[in-house]
């Protein structure tokens, strides 16, 4: 573990491991944010379906419905950040070939979906072997800044590489493409280079029933277990991403590089939170802030749902993204900081199957409910049922409400 003071208000610029590991998300998170953008804006170009594009989100989603329990256990038994290379490695590959096929001609809506199924795959083994590797990284006293700083690593590529894509992509998907794969390259090299903090670990039983055993850690702890409920239903009902080529095209008449805007404002108001947390860490009232955070969060859906001015629509993103980063660091703090490292695996992985039902999940939810009556409903009933779910979960986990701080939350209440 490293030494480093964790009180120095410059020990993380000055800690190389964690700055590695910031490039490394920041390369990696511009690289698949562009990726998005392009999918998104080819998908729909090529079929001109709403239900398509809800289709690319939950192809991501089922190998970590299916494989998750792999993923988590190997991630406890063997080194977090080789596991994590290699599934990035396995990304560039898929990313380099959607590259090929566009300059080649070849694309199609079968191939697409079949490259996307491939990094689904790689990122259910990526997202709890890199989760479990911060803790590693720096000391445990200052996760919660280093969880705010990592988490503006993602919202900073964020910003500037969906609009870059947007634009880009007026020059053709080849190079956008093309970016996208010497970023996540770039993004591996950096993990490459972080130290080996491996530890050989003996697990007993099968891999299934050590995955049940991170279940049941989450299942016991009532703070843990509602807060990323929370958080899985409110982005579940309440994401618009997947719709957001349909909103730059349609509602706002206006082309790709609006369709960039739109998927950068959330991470303006991301960036924003996540700066301010990382210097001005929760101290006091957590579980009433991530409960207040939430319902904001649903409100500027509403809002973006009924705007019909650009720069409107992205300042009610930017506001959404800023109120989901509260409930993200909030979440990911109390998971870490009270969860044993041979089970952070484990339960990172079972974490990762909330966020990515939250996520690509939601977003075949937005494409489906939009087919059936348009963008703007969708959008609409999905703030509202967001504020439904956080008056539900104030009944449902009032454990989470009471919670004041992030380290000695009364977590052990069972049901």
């Amino acid at each position: 573990m490293p030494h480093a003071d964790p009180h120095a208000p410059d020990f993380l610029r000055h800690h190389r491991p964690f700055v590695l590991y910031w490039l490394a998300r920041v390369l990696f998170s511009g690289g698949n944010q562009i990726k998005d953008v392009a999918v998104g804006w080819q998908v729909y170009s090529l079929t001109g379906s709403a239900l398509d594009l809800g289709l690319v989100g939950l192809i991501q989603f089922l190998p970590r419905l299916l494989l998750t329990a792999v993923a988590g256990d190997m991630a406890d038994r063997h080194d977090r950040r080789k596991l994590a290379v290699a599934a990035q490695l396995l990304q560039t590959l898929g990313l380099a070939t959607l590259a090929i096929a566009s300059a080649g001609g070849f694309i199609s809506r079968e191939l697409i979906f079949a490259i996307v199924l491939v990094l689904g795959l790689a990122q259910t083994f990526q997202m709890p072997a890199n989760a479990a590797l911060l803790p590693a990284l720096v000391p445990l006293v200052a996760l919660p800044r280093a969880l705010a700083l990592s988490a503006s690593a993602m919202q900073a590529a964020t910003i500037v590489a969906p609009a870059l894509g947007g634009l880009l992509y007026a020059f053709g998907a080849p190079l956008v493409y093309s970016l996208t794969t010497a970023l996540l390259a770039c993004s591996t090299l950096c993990l490459m280079r972080l130290p080996d903090v491996h530890v050989p670990r003996t697990l007993q039983g099968s891999a299934w029933e050590r995955f049940v055993e991170g279940i049941r850690f989450i299942r016991q702890r009532r703070i843990i277990f509602g807060a990323i409920s929370l958080d899985l239903f409110a982005v579940l009902f309440g994401g618009a991403t997947a719709l957001l080529p349909i909103i730059a095209s349609e509602l706002l008449q206006a082309g790709p590089w609006a369709l960039g805007l739109l998927r950068s404002g959330p991470a303006i108001g991301a960036l924003a939170m996540a700066l301010w947390l990382a210097h001005h860490p929760l101290r006091r009232s957590v579980g009433r802030i991530l409960y207040a955070s939430v319902a904001a969060y649903g409100l500027s859906v509403i809002a973006f749902g009924l705007s019909t001015n650009l720069w409107l629509s992205v300042f009610f993103l930017a506001l959404g993204g800023a109120t989901d980063m509260v409930s993200m660091v909030i979440r990911q703090s109390l998971v870490q900081l009270q969860t044993p490292d041979d089970m952070r695996g484990r339960v990172s992985a079972v974490n990762s199957i909330f966020i990515g039902a939250s996520n690509q999940l939601g977003e075949f939810e937005s494409g489906l409910t939009a087919a059936w009556f348009g963008a703007v409903p969708s959008v609409l009933l999905g703030g509202a049922a967001t504020l439904v779910v956080v008056g539900l979960w104030t009944r449902l986990f009032p454990q989470l409400m009471q919670a004041d701080t992030l380290h000695d939350a009364p977590d052990t209440a069972r049901n």
